[in-house]
């Protein structure tokens, strides 16, 4: 075999990449494939992001991987833990000789004839050059996440240049930023902020996080004692299994509530804050969101940090749109002006789609917006072809995992059926295109006209339950009339 001729081509070294050449591993041992990192190292988010107390905004052992039980006390676990998790999770299966980093992939281009994806890399050297490689491979895997790394979002503010202190981003946040002593206003009202706050209100004098819409937050625990429990009874293996089990399908309970009964589970959500803040505190403006529960990720706020904050006056909370920057800080549309001597732009992500890589099968260019969902993993009419994206109300990896299992059944099936070639076919051209995800955050609002489509019923329509996609991909047929296997 050509050595640069490979069975399956992973792109992205992060939670979902590192996940797929683990299951090749354990699953399809005799299958050669490699993984193309475009950063320097492993670890995708949990590499790039190092602004004070970043965490996962979901518990470890459903965010973890379920063949590789977490074992940390922490079920909201730090940045740098999950980090080493996943360094651990590489060794483990002797993942990094598979790997090559610095290595962008910039165009596919699918072959019927030769069954065969060509893919175009960028490679940046060691003395910082970059040339051009050429890749083939028989199955094409998307595991790059779902925003730029190398450009955050951050709106024009009027003014910006004449603010005399720091402006900082937390996707760009520098190694050297000091804030002992400093007043520090950060833009947002998103995991970022709620991370970086109460994290800053260790050392600046004052911290204020404003917001021009409130978030809805629900506190919980950082450690999960009843985890603890089983692990002592049963073992690391089977504690993180009936943990994973436990805490997916409270998840699952606690968004159908929030669904069916949204008015409700909102008066809920902003009791329980209310709770936690000092008495006559204005909840209804700086704690009520004028959309339903679940339209947007809930925040996560472990063991309250954020409240204890507040109720300690270290952070103060505004909720107002900004007119423009001044020298001093910010003057808002109400008139007031919050000074400060940083300010912070927790301000959100920029989405790309399939990595900004250019797509054509047999000489067609196929824009991203064209392209039709199909079980939540392919897209019709696009040969050999996955895409990992993760749960919008769930853990990214519970959906990653059920991926990454996916494609070996389907390699499998490959080998003993002697195909090569799967594609999904939509004989529906009238059927109503939707968008990709039903949600209102604003990084999937600005680049809702660039992402896939879905249709409005299976398989075809996106699915956001775990226990059906686990029925669908795990044990559903894999010649289902629509996807149709070749040689």
């Amino acid at each position: 075999m050509n050595p640069d001729d490979i069975d399956v081509l992973i792109v992205g070294a992060g939670l979902s990449g590192i996940d797929a050449a683990c299951h090749l591993r354990r699953h399809c041992p005799d299958r050669r494939f490699v993984v193309l990192e475009a950063r320097h190292g492993l670890g995708g988010t949990w590499s790039l992001f190092r602004y004070p107390g970043i965490r996962s905004d979901s518990d470890m052992y459903t965010l973890g991987y379920g063949f590789k039980p977490w074992t940390g006390e922490q079920a909201i676990a730090d940045g740098p833990s999950i980090l080493e998790y996943l360094k651990d999770t590489a060794r483990e299966y002797d993942l990094e000789r598979h790997i090559r980093y610095r290595h962008r992939v910039v165009a596919a281009s699918w072959s019927t004839a030769d069954a065969r994806w060509t893919v175009r890399v960028r490679r940046t050297l060691s003395d910082g050059s970059q040339d051009e490689i050429t890749l083939r491979a028989g199955f094409l895997m998307m595991c790059g996440g779902y925003y730029r790394y190398d450009q955050p979002y951050t709106p024009e503010f009027a003014g910006r240049e004449r603010f005399a202190g720091r402006i900082v981003h937390p996707q760009h946040w520098p190694a050297d930023l000091d804030v002992v002593g400093r007043r520090v206003v950060v833009i947002g009202s998103g995991a970022t902020a709620v991370t970086l706050v109460p994290e800053l209100a260790r050392d600046a004098t004052q911290v204020t996080m404003l917001q021009r819409t409130p978030t809805y937050m629900i506190t919980r625990p950082g450690r999960d004692a009843l985890a603890r429990r089983l692990f002592d009874r049963f073992g690391p293996r089977i504690g993180h299994a009936l943990t994973r089990w436990k805490n997916l399908l409270m998840g699952m309970l606690v968004f159908g509530l929030a669904r069916r009964r949204p008015e409700a589970f909102k008066q809920r959500l902003v009791g329980w804050v209310r709770q936690q803040l000092p008495s006559g505190y204005d909840v209804g403006r700086h704690f009520t969101p004028p959309y339903r529960p679940w339209d947007q990720r809930l925040c996560l706020v472990p063991d309250g940090d954020f409240f204890q904050a507040i109720r300690a006056g270290r952070v103060d909370v505004v909720t107002d749109r900004i007119e423009s920057f001044t020298e001093r800080g910010i003057r808002l549309a109400s008139g007031q002006e919050l000074p400060a001597d940083l300010i912070v732009t927790a301000t959100g992500l920029q989405l790309n789609t399939l990595a900004d890589l250019t797509l054509e099968v047999d000489g067609r260019t196929l824009k991203p917006a064209d392209l039709l969902n199909y079980k939540g993993l392919m897209f019709a009419g696009v040969p050999n072809f996955v895409a990992t994206f993760g749960y919008t109300n769930a853990s990214w990896t519970l959906k990653a995992d059920l991926v990454s299992r996916w494609v070996c059944r389907v390699l499998e099936h490959q080998r003993k059926t002697g195909t090569r070639q799967c594609v999904a076919h939509c004989h529906e051209p009238q059927m109503p295109r939707r968008p990709w995800v039903d949600f209102t955050s604003g990084y999937f609002e600005r680049a809702i006209d660039l992402l896939p489509r879905q249709g409005d019923h299976g398989p075809w329509k996106l699915n956001q339950n775990y226990l059906s996609d686990l029925v669908a991909l795990r044990w559903g047929p894999l010649e289902d009339g629509i996807l149709r296997f070749s040689r």
